[in-house]
């Protein structure tokens, strides 16, 4: 056998135990979890109902709830890690996270470089409006007032299912949208989750509410790629969370509303 020959089968084996030894490594998430009995969780605080900061600056929020849930079905502490949705994706490749609670939607590009376990919650797009005021459907906004942003999904989905005479009043941003329901220009309003919520508990007198579900986009829970036994038991969790009613309940004490049909 040739110098030159042995030299490339020896870098060729150690090239294979390198990345043996890599995946070997990108499985050690929920073994060093056990053994720590903490989980760090990356979480919003500053995208609420999702996550907050409250008035005893604490975090809190759905999101928060969740990973708690999390920590107590896997007998663990958890460390709240704060996050923006600039930063949530690279705190967990570089290890700062085990896991990211944060809003995170699920798509062909971050599939790429994450993992994902089932979903945990909705988030939405819907139609408020006063507790007084009768929606059974869509129907029922016939010849009634929306304020709507212009452009936004709202406003495409909501121009999709409304009847022909009702009358859309479109805004140029969220705030101009969120002003003239509260004002009283307009009988309903359609907008997101995270819109609704800060106008409802600034404006209480108002007694708005949710009506009707405009268009439903489920969050999901980021994992590291390759750790493969740490988010098979993070969705062992969420599946018997929301067979047992506990994510319902996060979802109604958050959003208003149940969590819906939640992909796995």
């Amino acid at each position: 056998m040739t110098l030159t020959k042995r030299a490339f089968i020896a870098s060729t084996v150690a090239v294979a135990a390198a990345l043996g030894l890599g995946h070997a490594h990108a499985q050690t998430a929920l073994d060093t979890v056990m053994k720590n009995k903490l989980i760090k969780i990356a979480v919003p605080t500053d995208f609420p109902p999702y996550g907050f900061v409250g008035i005893d600056l604490k975090p809190q929020g759905l999101d928060v709830d969740t990973a708690n849930l999390i920590a107590a079905k896997l007998g663990v502490k958890v460390e709240l890690v704060p996050v923006t949705s600039a930063n949530r994706v690279p705190y967990l490749q570089t290890k700062k996270a085990d896991l990211v609670i944060s809003t995170l939607g699920k798509n062909p590009e971050r599939e790429k470089v994450i993992d994902f376990t089932a979903a945990y919650s909705p988030f939405f797009q819907a139609v408020y409006g006063p507790k007084a005021a009768a929606l059974a459907d869509f129907n029922g906004l016939g010849g009634k007032s929306v304020a709507v942003t212009r452009g936004a999904i709202e406003d495409q989905e909501l121009t999709k299912v409304a009847p022909a005479n009702t009358d859309i009043k479109r805004f140029e941003d969220n705030n101009a949208t969120v002003s003239a329901f509260v004002s009283g220009q307009t009988q309903f309003i359609a907008t997101g989750v995270s819109v609704a919520d800060n106008m409802i508990k600034r404006n209480p007198a108002l007694g708005a509410e949710y009506k009707l579900l405009l268009k439903d986009s489920p969050n999901f829970i980021g994992v590291a790629k390759g750790e493969d036994a740490l988010r098979a038991k993070v969705n062992e969790i969420i599946i018997a969370a929301k067979k047992a009613g506990e994510l319902d309940a996060l979802a109604k004490k958050w959003l208003g509303r149940p969590t819906g049909a939640l992909p796995e």
